[in-house]
C-alpha cells in the first residue's frame, strides 16, 4: 500500500496543514497554475463520475473507489485493464512508473478514430482506497506535461469516509454548485482567486 516518492494523501495525513483546497467531496484539490478541472458525469444519474486535470498539452483522468483495508485491489484492476485493451486491438506492457507498476499502452482513440494513441493507467492505494489515474496525449510520455499533472495528483487529498461501500465502487465526487446550484452555472464564482476552473461535461 506504499505511495512511492508521496502523494496522493489520505485525509488524515494532511490534517491542519494550512493548505486551501477545492473541496469536491471524496477528493480535495490544491489549485495548480495551467491546469483546469472537469467533472465528467453520468447521463442518466447526473453524477459525477471522474475529474480530468486538463493541460493544452495533455490530461490525467482520475476516479476514487473503495478498497479493501489489506490493500491488494490495483494488481487486480491491471489485468482487467490490460485484458480489455487486448481485446479491443490495443498494446499494453506493464512498467516500472513513478507511482509503481502501471500500464503503459497503445488504446483507440474516444472518439473512434483510426490508429492509436498513447496511455498510461496508474494506480495508488491508501487507506481503504484506491485511486486510478489515465494520463493521455504528452503526458502519456515522459516530458513537462507528465511531470507537471503527476505533481497535481500527488498532491491531490483524497476522502475515503467512513460509510460502508462494496471494494471497487466509486467513492461519490461532488461538485461545490450541487447544493445550491446547477453545476454549470456561469455566475458562481470561484472559490479561489487563483483556483481550477471547474466544468462539467454529460
Amino acid at each position: 500500500m506504499d505511495r512511492i516518492n508521496g502523494g496522493p494523501w489520505d485525509v488524515a495525513e494532511v490534517a491542519d496543514d494550512g493548505v486551501e483546497r477545492l473541496d469536491l467531496g471524496s477528493v480535495l484539490i490544491t489549485p495548480t497554475a495551467g491546469i483546469d478541472v472537469q467533472a465528467q458525469a453520468d447521463q442518466d444519474t447526473g453524477a459525477v463520475t471522474q475529474l480530468t486535470l486538463n493541460r493544452p498539452d495533455g490530461m490525467v483522468q482520475v476516479q476514487p473507489y473503495a478498497a479493501p483495508r489489506s490493500g491488494g485491489l490495483w494488481e487486480d484492476i491491471r489485468g482487467q485493464i490490460a485484458s480489455s485493451i487486448n481485446a479491443n486491438g490495443g498494446l499494453v506492457e506493464v512498467v516500472e512508473g513513478p507511482f509503481g507498476p502501471e500500464l503503459r499502452a497503445q488504446v483507440s482513440p474516444s472518439d473512434g478514430s483510426a490508429g492509436l494513441q498513447p496511455a498510461r493507467f496508474c494506480g495508488m492505494e491508501g487507506p481503504r482506497w484506491f485511486l486510478r489515474a489515465v494520463f493521455l496525449g504528452a503526458a502519456a510520455r515522459p516530458g513537462e506535461a507528465a511531470d507537471a499533472l503527476e505533481a497535481m495528483v500527488r498532491s491531490l487529498v483524497i476522502v475515503r469516509g467512513d460509510e460502508a461501500m462494496p471494494v471497487g465502487a466509486p467513492i461519490p465526487i461532488r461538485l461545490p454548485q450541487q447544493k445550491a446550484v446547477a453545476p454549470a452555472d456561469p455566475e458562481l464564482p470561484s472559490p479561489f482567486e487563483r483556483g481550477p476552473e471547474i466544468t462539467e461535461t454529460r
